[in-house]
């Protein structure tokens, strides 16, 4: 079962993102960083991360994007202040169509959820530092069998399971 963890908008934490990879480094096929996270492209914390910019990253060496296979799942990553996420999510999914991505992650808005619509899943997986429209510090982590069944797990920053954000879906 292929797993994904994905978190966004650290702020120049490196003890908080280091402890995270620690706690789930045996369990994770992929570590994913949507941006802001404040720190060099090669900080040692995000070593294992595919990981993106974002508008308060200042190293140039950072991506705006990426887009990545992992198992039988497209991925497509982006901070999303260049997509106006802020507002809607049209030209984050129609970029990610552009590339294939059926799964789409980002950042940004602080705000943490998972949504499908039509052939791609939304991720923002919220703020470990700075979170909006919940108290809990989140990341999340996807996981899947196969396409029928995907599960995207919120966790805070203790790494136990928010059970009230649990979203299943399928991309069948």
């Amino acid at each position: 079962m292929p797993k994904v963890l994905i978190m966004s908008d650290s702020h120049g934490w490196t003890e908080e993102v280091a402890e995270i990879v620690k706690r789930h480094k045996d369990e994770i096929d992929q570590f994913i960083h949507c941006g802001d996270s404040e720190l060099d492209a090669d900080a040692p914390e995000l070593e294992n991360f595919m990981k993106v910019a974002g508008n308060c990253d200042a190293d140039t060496r950072l991506p705006d994007e990426s887009h990545f296979t992992v198992g039988d799942l497209h991925f497509y990553v982006a901070h999303g202040h260049l997509h106006q996420v802020k507002s809607t999510l049209m030209p984050l999914s129609y970029r990610a169509e552009e590339v294939g991505a059926q799964v789409v992650c980002f950042g940004h808005t602080h705000m943490a959820g998972a949504e499908r619509v039509d052939n791609q899943l939304f991720i923002n997986p919220g703020s470990i530092r700075l979170p909006r429209g919940r108290r809990e510090h989140t990341y999340a982590i996807l996981r899947w069998e196969d396409k029928d069944e995907i599960i995207v797990e919120f966790k805070d920053l203790d790494g136990k399971s928010i059970e009230d954000m649990m979203y299943k879906t399928s991309l069948i």
